[in-house]
Order: structure tokens, then sequence, then C-alpha cells
């Protein structure tokens, strides 16, 4: 049996010996040192040509799409990628119907038996095609030309599906924990970093407001404040204050400020 020179790359050590020693339950895999930067990960690929790469997309320096471009322009073909991340904003999901597939942190056990299976698979059948489909896999998705999308992937911007995820990855400490959407009451910002208000726990985030403003879905959270997002379904009245300011009131009892810009919008959102 031709087993796959695999590599694993991620930038997180727990993360990345976590899913190396995991790998190495599988006897079809033969795992090769994993690299802890994405820029070792592009001269790794280069001398060693592994069959199958298990790529993180959010690291610092080179993103995982980036790296796949470096190795790209020093004429090498791309193996088989599996992406992991902690997030759902890659268009993750449309991996699934591919040859391609990915992996969503905190890594399953079934989930990954069953990418390694799929993969073992797939790479059975790789035909010239396949350095076409990994370019335009994400392209097609978004329905952008290969070299916009490969400009904007290289240039760390984020590519999305029309779906918005439903859950928000939150790194601490080395864990990750994914919060559901759907829990999130509201959010706010305390200087550098994002405080998820979800069920009676508060979590901490760092990313921008509009980052996560972007991800969440307009018809149920509204920007209400610069520094406040809400969930709509939690909110119980809108109050005009004697100084004409107005402020939310939540089912929990909680106010939050809102802008004027924000009003009128809020108002509609509330009357829908």
């Amino acid at each position: 049996m031709n087993r796959l020179k695999t590599l694993v790359v991620d930038d997180e050590p727990l993360a990345r010996k976590g899913l190396a020693i995991r790998l190495q339950e599988f006897e079809q895999l033969q795992l090769i040192p994993e690299c802890k930067s994405s820029r070792e990960a592009v001269d790794v690929i280069i001398e060693n040509k592994p069959d199958l790469i298990f790529l993180d997309i959010q690291m610092p320096g080179l993103n995982g799409f980036e790296v796949l471009k470096a190795v790209q322009e020093k004429g090498q073909e791309l193996p088989t990628v599996v992406f992991v991340t902690a997030y759902d904003t890659y268009a993750i999901k449309a991996f699934e119907v591919r040859a391609l597939d990915y992996l969503l942190k905190p890594v399953d056990d079934d989930r990954l038996a069953e990418c390694v299976k799929r993969v073992i698979n797939e790479h059975q059948t790789v035909n010239d095609e396949h350095q076409d489909k990994l370019i335009s896999l994400v392209a097609e998705v978004t329905g952008q030309d290969t070299h916009t999308l490969l400009e904007k992937l290289a240039s760390g911007e984020n590519i999305t599906a029309d779906q918005y995820p439903d859950y928000i990855a939150i790194k601490d400490s080395g864990e990750i924990t994914r919060v559901a959407v759907k829990d999130i009451k509201w959010i706010d910002a305390a200087g550098d970093y994002m405080c998820i208000h979800a069920g009676d726990d508060t979590h901490i985030l760092r990313r921008t407001m509009k980052e996560l403003e972007q991800d969440l879905n307009p018809k149920l959270f509204q920007r209400v404040h610069r520094s406040a997002i809400v969930n709509i379904k939690q909110v119980e009245k809108l109050c005009n204050q004697q100084n004409g300011e107005y402020h939310l009131q939540l089912k929990n009892g909680q106010k939050l400020k809102v802008s004027r810009s924000y009003k009128d919008r809020i108002k509609q959102l509330i009357l829908s």
C-alpha cells in the first residue's frame, strides 16, 4: 500500500500537535514533521512534495490560501488539501460537495475519520484537473473569476458565501469554544476585544466590530452603537429618554444605548 505523505500546517502548537497525533492512527498516512508557520510550510511543501496537507487558513504572515499561491508561483503542483479553520468565513461548507474537504476546529474524531476516508478515496482518482479544481473552488462558490479571487485571498480579504455561520469560534489559552450564534444576546466592545454575551456567559474575542457585523445575519443582528451589536429577538422595547436619547431594553433587563444614526433602523426592525 502506498502511504500518503502527509503534512500538518498550523501556527497553534496544541492544535498542530493534537491533529498530528490523531492522524498517526491512520496507517494509510505517513506523517512528515509538521510546520508551525506558513512561511516554513511553503519551503517544506516545495522540498518534500507531500501528497496531502492539513492546512490552517488563519495564520500570521501568510494565510492558508496565500501559502498555496506561493507554492504555485514556484512552479510546483499543489497536493490534496484539507482546510482547517476555526471560522465559517471562507465558504467552507461548499467544500463538502467537492473533491477537497475541510475540518472545523475543534476537530471532532468522527469528522476526522470521515475526512481521511474521503481523501484516500479521492486521491486514488486524482487527475490533471485537480490543480484547476483547487484554484477554482471558491471562485465558483462566489461567482468571481479566478484571478480576482486569488488576489483577494492573498491580501487576506474574507470571501464568504451567502449563508451566515451558525457558530462563532473563540480562542482562549489554547482552547477553542464554539458559541452558537442563535444564543448571542448582544455584543459590545472593550478596547481591542469584543465581549460576546451568549446565554449566561460572556466570551472575549479579539476581532473588530466590523468583522463581526459582516459575519452576522443583518435580519437578526443590528448595530445600535459604534461599539454594540444586538440580537433583535432579544429586544423587549425601545425607550425614549427625557434628554432625547434612546436605549434598548433586552428581555434579561440589560439596557443598551442607541446612537441617533441607528435609531430609525432599529425602529423598523422592531416593528417588522
